[in-house]
């Protein structure tokens, strides 16, 4: 059994591809793939072992043209292909960068190489950044003096000392290329109905000009210093009044800054082919906001995409993944990427649970087989305390820095999104999968190479037998309890 270990030098075999483009739904020949003959590597993440993404088998596929109600099966029919994946990654943030700059230099290495490296690491490809400051910034900031309407003062300044050079070695480390959108949480005080970059409030009218130069200002300050802005959404959770920098929008306020505003002038700037992505918040209102924007062709016309959170779990109920297949149902022509969510709040006295990672499976696989393209996670790395953070909005990271010992703590979130982001490669086309049991979940996809790769969470406690089967062609696995398994077809 070969095992392989991230963080501390990982070994793997997969190339880096480069991103897809948007997503698409067509048919593909039965005729094009067969899993005769094919030899398929699993690689297993599981609870109560040392298995951490840790190549476990390689099966061989037989005959077995009709699975009976009594086999366990998960089925994969490589003939019926969806979207085309964007990218996976997570939040290069102020909290990330403050907490990286403590860490010893092998550390920060072993850190980007973890992330970003497709054979010592899970190879993240997609990443997203804070506009100005967030809760995940040690204090409130703007790039502008007070009361500059035409911005002549803009300056990132402030994000030279730690997080452009951060975001510069994160792309680095990724191969020269790495796809990066960034979110503003509020606009400077002055530019609002409640002079607070905190507790919400609202963008004045009088400003809605000045606040689209000023996505022109950021992309282009940061252009100039080498890290490329594929694209942005709006504005961060825009039906929320937070402790921390926020700002409301309803559907309508942010269709007519969008149509109105945002739009033409990145057309106008030259910068139209940065995509633009709306909501940015929850599931639970997605489909209303969604709609309201996307049913006027003007403001459609500017949208690349529906940007969503995972928190619509605060009201007490459970994640809705059924509202992201209405939006992609009404909207095929748009896309849908998950743009942040965290476990919270911290304590390090759970920082072992594996039901931080199994959030991660349940969502990304919920997601994708939703007509998903791109998923990403909220902060890369985060100190011992779950900052830093200015209004102790304190959480979990899939990689958390002792900064007193200079040490990195892998938590199994890590590992579960690591089945995804270094398996299924940008490009790579979703593909039909179904289990046969409601304890397994799965979604598969098939590669720009031609690899077929299936995913299979195993919700429960127990040991389960199953069978992959693919057109009359089954190969026998077992899914441990509460694990994640990537199997690889080749």
């Amino acid at each position: 059994m070969k095992k392989i270990f991230l963080g501390a030098g990982l070994i793997s075999l997969f190339c880096c591809q480069q991103p897809g483009h948007a997503p698409d739904s067509s048919p593909v020949s039965r005729e094009g793939f067969s899993a005769a003959g094919k030899k398929v590597m699993v690689y297993t993440t599981a609870d109560s072992s040392e298995l951490r993404l840790t190549l476990t088998d390689t099966l061989g596929f037989t005959q077995m043209p009709q699975p009976l109600e009594t086999d366990v099966c998960v089925f994969v029919d490589p003939s019926r292909s969806f979207q085309t994946l964007l990218g996976i990654g997570g939040a290069l943030t102020d909290a990330s960068a403050e907490t990286y700059a403590r860490l010893p230099k092998e550390k920060q290495q072993e850190l980007l190489a973890s992330y970003y490296d497709t054979v010592k690491g899970i190879g993240y490809t997609l990443a997203r950044t804070n506009i100005q400051s967030c809760d995940f910034s040690s204090d409130s900031y703007t790039y502008v003096q007070d009361n500059d309407s035409s911005l002549k003062t803009f300056s990132v300044d402030h994000d030279k000392k730690y997080r452009i050079p951060f975001i510069q070695s994160a792309i680095a480390a990724a191969g020269g290329r790495l796809t990066l959108f960034g979110s503003p949480w509020s606009p400077p005080s002055w530019m609002k109905t409640n002079h607070d970059m905190l507790h919400g409030g609202k963008l004045l009218p009088a400003y809605y000009q000045s606040w689209a130069n000023y996505f022109v200002k950021f992309i282009r300050a940061y252009e100039g210093l080498g890290i490329p802005i594929w694209g942005l959404t709006m504005q961060n959770e825009p039906m929320a009044t937070q402790k921390w920098e926020s700002c409301v929008y309803s559907a309508t306020d942010e269709r007519d800054f969008l149509k109105g505003f945002l739009g033409p002038t990145l057309q106008k700037e030259g910068l139209g082919d940065r995509k633009i992505m709306v909501w940015d918040h929850n599931r639970d209102l997605i489909y209303q906001q969604a709609s309201t924007i996307l049913s006027d062709p003007e403001a459609a016309k500017y949208a690349w995409g529906v940007a969503f959170h995972w928190y619509e779990d605060w009201s007490g109920g459970t994640q809705m993944f059924e509202n992201i297949k209405r939006v992609q149902e009404s909207f095929p022509d748009k896309n849908l990427v998950f743009t942040e969510g965290c476990n919270g709040p911290f304590r390090m006295d759970s920082i072992r649970s594996w039901q931080l990672g199994e959030r991660y499976g349940r969502t990304m696989i919920h997601d994708f087989n939703n007509g998903t393209v791109g998923w990403t996670d909220w902060n890369i790395l985060l100190d011992e305390t779950g900052g830093p953070n200015h209004v102790q909005n304190f959480c979990f990271a899939p990689v958390h820095a002792d900064t007193r010992t200079g040490q990195l703590i892998y938590t199994n979130a890590f590992y579960y999104i690591g089945h995804f982001s270094k398996f299924i490669r940008p490009g790579a086309r979703r593909i039909s999968s179904a289990a046969s049991r409601s304890p397994l979940l799965t979604t598969a996809f098939v590669n720009q190479d031609g690899r077929v790769i299936v995913e299979v969470m195993n919700q429960s406690s127990l040991k389960i037998p199953y069978k992959l089967w693919i057109s009359g062609q089954a190969a026998a696995l077992t899914a441990r309890p509460h694990s994640m398994a990537t199997l690889v077809l080749q």
